[in-house]
């Protein structure tokens, strides 16, 4: 039996001993399969590791040579990131847009040491942002728009009237806009008119960094009073300013000052500011006086009601004063010296189904003046004839206007605007000095228009657009006016405020 026994167990052996070699000869190759899978999965990684590595070290060497070709060109000037200005989320039209500073892209370089306050500088491959606006009109007057006034108000000897007939190169725009560093950003916009002129439409700096919703803005720009008076003339929705901003402000009011605006930090936009100018810009004239020569204030709060629409109202007050504000009248020189105070309401409201505005939608606007201005008029100055006198007028104007967008490239809206030359005590008339004849031009009157439009605007960069109004600023005297208007906008653009 044991014989037996261990003649079993060598045959079990022989037989499991080829089995074993073998499944040890499987596990090997399994082994050696699996090292040079992990193999190849390194070199792979290495080599997609190296050919990060040199596309990083030639983004370097071309951000660097970049550089140092704007560095000869302009000195070197460098851009930071930015932050953009809080807003109210609301529903808007896509329009031709100007460049602004509040919005700017953040370009982050790699080499690009850390600034003092721990943010990164962004490179300054395109700094400045630079934007152009070019605008044209045909138009066709039923009234000679050198006589043109508006009856009951004194001219501003701003932007008044529809214009000259017939073709017109209208107002160009150039704008540069950057960030300057972490703390400031600045803009620059110049106007170019269709005689030639050059002026600077606006040239300032702001802040970007400060705490608790608050920003200071200094320099020229366009004021926060109104609605209409911060936007630049491309966006509008007419081609013209409406009556009320041609007999008080001028067309619009560009103070040189300083601005402060707060955002309160609440779900609903409100916004409180003030600033304070030169006083040269209409209704005041330079004074050739240090410190303030005009001081404004101003509110707006705004919400949206539901998901389709959204609202911002605002009150403002500006506050001026003018010495010898002159203006013509029937060949003769007549000034204005004394105080100026407005009161301006305004309110918008605007419709988008569900907050899209891409296909329909809808805004109703519009603004109400008052203005109260006391002191001295001049009549005839520098003449045989001159004389002076006590005066004081209350006078007041408003507009409303509601476009529809019915396509998504087609708009149409309707304009009504009308001011009222008020109360007006002249010392002169009222002492028998002068007769109402002798100053024609502030004799009393309600001028009024009326306008329509519609306008095509293939993209966001462009538009044409068709007027008609029937102007009656005049006693007796209808114009009915036609205008043809296109607006192109090149170059970098931001976003509307609402």
């Amino acid at each position: 039996m044991l014989k037996h026994s261990v003649l079993a167990a060598a045959l079990s052996a022989a037989v499991a001993a080829p089995q074993a070699y073998a499944a040890d000869k499987k596990e090997q190759k399994e082994l050696a399969a699996i090292r040079a899978e992990i193999r190849d999965m390194k070199a792979a990684y290495e080599a997609r590791l190296q050919a990060m590595e040199q596309r990083l070290q030639q983004a370097q060497s071309d951000s660097a040579a970049a550089k140092a070709q704007l560095a000869t060109i302009s000195g070197g000037t460098s851009a930071t990131s930015s932050a953009g200005a809080p807003a109210a989320a609301v529903a808007t039209t896509a329009i031709p847009t100007a460049a602004a500073p509040a919005v700017a892209a953040y370009v982050e370089s790699p080499a690009a040491p850390a600034s003092a306050s721990g943010a990164t500088p962004a490179s300054n491959l395109f700094n400045p942002n630079i934007s152009m606006i070019l605008g044209g009109t045909l138009q066709n007057l039923k009234q000679d728009p050198s006589q043109y006034r508006l009856q009951g108000f004194a001219p501003s000897g701003g932007e008044v009237g529809p214009g000259k007939r017939g073709f017109s190169l209208g107002e160009s725009e150039l704008t540069m806009a950057a960030n300057i560093d972490p703390q400031f950003a600045g803009q620059l916009t110049f106007s170019l008119s269709g005689e030639n002129e050059v002026s600077v439409e606006e040239a300032f700096i702001q802040t970007r960094a400060m705490e608790n919703g608050l920003n200071i803005k200094a320099g020229r720009f366009l004021s926060a009073v109104g609605y209409l008076n911060g936007q630049h003339a491309h966006t509008w929705d007419f081609v013209d300013a409406p009556l009320a901003y041609q007999a008080f402000l001028g067309g619009q009011y560009k103070p040189d000052g300083v601005q402060a605006k707060w955002l309160a930090p609440l779900d609903q936009f409100l916004e409180i500011g003030a600033e304070a100018g030169s006083g040269a810009a209409f209704p005041g004239n330079d004074r050739n006086k240090n410190g303030a020569g005009a001081v404004s204030v101003f509110a707006h709060i705004g919400d949206d009601i539901g998901a389709s629409s959204s609202y911002r109202a605002g009150v403002s007050y500006l506050h001026t004063a003018a010495e010898k504000r002159a203006y013509e009248d029937e060949g003769l020189t007549n000034n204005f010296s004394g105080k100026s105070n407005t009161w301006i309401a305004d309110a918008i409201y605007k419709w988008a189904p569900n907050g899209n505005p891409t296909n329909t939608n809808f805004k109703l606007q519009g603004e109400y003046f008052r203005r109260k201005e006391s002191g001295t008029l001049n009549y005839a100055v520098d003449t045989d004839a001159a004389a002076s006198g006590d005066y004081r007028s209350v006078q007041s104007g408003w507009y409303l206007q509601g476009v529809y967008q019915f396509m998504p490239t087609w708009r149409a809206g309707l304009r009504y605007d009308r001011l009222s030359s008020g109360s007006q005590r002249t010392g002169l008339i009222d002492s028998g000095a002068l007769a109402w004849a002798n100053l024609p031009i502030l004799q009393a009157y309600n001028p009024t228009r009326s306008s329509f439009m519609v306008d095509y605007s293939p993209s966001e960069f462009s538009r044409l657009r068709l007027q008609l109004a029937r102007d009656q600023s005049r006693p007796g005297v209808t114009d009915n006016q036609i205008f043809l208007q296109y607006i192109m906008s090149l170059g970098t653009h931001a976003a509307h405020s609402f």
